[in-house]
């Protein structure tokens, strides 16, 4: 019995690995391990498979596939790609960012030197072009270094320093915070906030904080595939994870989707689960990959968690517009837009919104940053809609943790809303309102998700897009050399999702590195 299973007595009593969750990293467990001839079960809780990489039509009536949650994609190795022969396309952007500042802003180009230099000494900022040049060789360097450890097994910390093979690039990047280092190399304020928002991605930090869980962000951010593009999936996140499930099945692992895993034995191996018709059953794994938080995974192994509750801190907002907003520069909407578009997100004002959102207040001008999917990939739009000139866009809003929206996240997320539109509209010629399309219903095509809101709809602790904070990815104590950062205390139970080391954003990593465990443990 392989695929999508809908008649749950047909299971079988016990599996050499179940995979609890059947989020991107689950998928890529079960798709490896279904590939090397072991018998996989997969159980995931919805009534669909993905997780946060899903495309979904969330406005009635519209012919609109928006990636819901995760939208991007950097992390994915090739490796994985070509192991699993995923038939997937991932486009490169040319515009990397605009960021308006007055009545002009900052256009990085990558595919001209001298616009983005022009760009720089239009801002007053032409000193800082060079620095930029400088930095990010150095980030591109240790990327192209970095990026291959992430598919073998982990490194020690002196190891990885070895493979940076930079003192400078070490200190910059993994000893000294960020904020320190990009106020060393850059003098102008709009330019060390482009830079550092990387660092803020999902992550409640100060950029000068002493646990530097900034600086991992960062690193995550910047590594990927060693170059640190992030490029646009063709069709949607959920191309992604639909391509994922597609070699899962096909080699043999059985899906089931509306079953909720109560509890796992650790010794046993056996798995509880409740199914879509509400009756409790088990069955048995030789393994247990968990592709659910860490926090989610002690609960479940009826342990006392193991650290802090995860706290995610972003707002998601998606967008469809009838067309897109005018700017107040003559710069080309396609390239200002088609990039990361940074909203009020110089370092001064990331500093602020930080301060007020640890204070207990949604900042009065929330930093934000925003793309558009469609002018890369049309596809995801229906015939029509591409026709009209219609556009989606993706927002992404910093400094907004769920301590925010714990108490009335209904009245609070409005007040985000309110607030981070009005910061968006504060860059643009007119309001982003007035270009917003309406669904069948006749309402406004916003759909909006906070920390609280992850939490309930996707199963993310805290509403964390990274199921915890990021780790460093090398082990950090010698017990870890030559593991594969997803070993827990219990030998039959493994995580696989993101918070693994080596975790985070759409990557496959932490399934791969599942499944090699697995595999490795039986030779």
């Amino acid at each position: 019995m392989a695929g999508m299973a809908d008649d749950l007595s047909a299971l079988r009593a016990r599996y050499d690995a179940v995979v609890v969750g059947g989020g991107h990293n689950g998928l890529t467990a079960a798709a490896y391990l279904a590939r090397a001839g072991r018998s996989v079960l997969v159980l995931e809780r919805l009534d669909h498979v993905g997780g946060a990489a899903v495309s979904e039509r969330p406005f009635p009536g519209v012919d609109a596939r928006l990636s819901r949650y995760s939208y991007l994609v950097s992390l994915l190795p090739r490796q994985i790609v070509d192991e699993l022969r995923l038939p997937i396309t991932l486009r490169r952007r040319r515009y990397s960012s605009y960021t308006p500042v007055g009545g002009g802003g900052l256009l990085v180009d990558t595919g001209s030197r001298e616009a983005t230099r022009a760009s720089f000494a239009s801002l007053g900022a032409a000193a800082d072009h060079d620095a930029w040049e400088r930095f990010y060789a150095m980030t591109g360097e240790v990327a192209r270094r970095v990026a291959p450890t992430l598919t073998q097994p982990l490194l020690s910390r002196a190891a990885m320093r070895d493979v940076v093979g930079s003192d400078e690039a070490w200190t910059a990047l993994f000893e000294r915070p960020v904020g320190w280092v990009v106020r060393s190399a850059f003098a102008d304020d709009v330019v060390r906030g482009v830079v550092l928002t990387d660092a803020l991605i999902g992550t409640f930090a100060a950029v000068d904080e002493p646990s530097l869980r900034q600086n991992r962000c960062f690193l995550y951010h910047v590594i990927g595939n060693g170059t640190g593009d992030w490029d646009v999936p063709v069709g949607g996140m959920g191309a992604v994870s639909g391509a994922l499930r597609d070699a899962a099945v096909a080699a043999g692992a059985v899906i089931v989707t509306r079953a909720t895993v109560t509890a796992i034995d650790p010794a046993t191996g056996e798995v509880a689960f409740t199914g879509g018709d509400g009756a409790e059953r088990s069955v048995g794994a030789g393994h247990v990959l968990a592709g659910c938080a860490p926090s989610t995974l002690d609960r479940l192994l009826g342990s006392s968690p193991g650290e802090d509750a995860p706290e995610g801190a972003q707002l998601k907002i998606n967008l469809l517009l009838t067309r897109l907003p005018r700017l107040r520069s003559d710069v080309d909407p396609a390239a200002a837009f088609s990039g990361t578009f940074h909203v009020n997100e110089s370092l001064s004002q990331l500093e602020t919104a930080y301060a007020q959102a640890a204070a207990g207040s949604v900042p009065d001008v929330p930093p934000c940053e925003i793309y558009c999917h469609s002018l890369t990939d049309p596809t995801i739009l229906g015939p029509s809609l591409r026709e009209s000139g219609a556009h989606t866009i993706t927002l992404f809003g910093l400094h907004l943790p769920a301590r925010l929206f714990r108490a009335d996240n209904a009245a609070t997320r409005d007040a985000a809303v309110k607030a981070t539109l009005a910061s968006l509209n504060s860059v643009l010629a007119e309001p982003i309102e007035d270009c917003l399309a309406v669904d069948a219903d006749g309402r406004p095509c916003l759909d909006a998700r906070t920390p609280v809101d992850l939490e309930a709809t996707v199963g993310l602790p805290g509403g964390h897009i990274f199921h915890r904070d990021l780790s460093w990815p090398f082990a950090e104590s010698p017990d870890e050399v030559g593991g594969w950062g997803v070993e827990t205390p219990h030998p039959r139970v493994l995580l696989c999702g993101a918070g693994a080391r080596r975790g985070g954003g759409v990557s496959g990593i932490p399934g791969r590195a599942a499944a090699m465990a697995v595999l490795e443990a039986a030779r």
